[in-house]
């Protein structure tokens, strides 16, 4: 695995996502994307092998339905993505992407 497909694979992850394992999964799957959704889907499987929502009267509730909507959308996300590895010698082209700029609201 080279720098880049490294740093693709942090950047989709997050920073502390094991870089010996990472190795070992594009060692046997040869695709950053198929580690980065193979990652994804172990971490969706873990949130929901325990329950979601677990409230204790009057004392706390803890609630991972949000995490899980998170990483079903980052999984989604995955599909248009073009992982480093992916990229052709001869494709030269570029992706043009704009954002609007919004006014943050600040509160008094």
């Amino acid at each position: 695995m080279d720098v880049a497909v490294r740093a693709w694979l942090l950047a989709q992850l997050g920073p502390t996502t094991d870089t010996a394992d990472l190795d070992a999964r594009y060692a046997r799957l040869s695709s950053a994307r198929a580690v980065a959704n193979e990652v994804l889907a172990e971490r969706r499987a873990k949130l929901l092998a325990d329950p979601l929502r677990m409230t204790v009267d009057g004392v706390v509730t803890i609630d991972q339905s949000n995490n899980l909507a998170g990483l079903e959308r980052q999984i989604t996300a995955l599909v248009d993505m073009v992982a480093p590895d992916e990229l052709t010698e001869g494709d030269d082209s570029t992706d043009l992407v704009t954002a609007p700029l919004l006014r943050a609201r600040r509160g008094r």
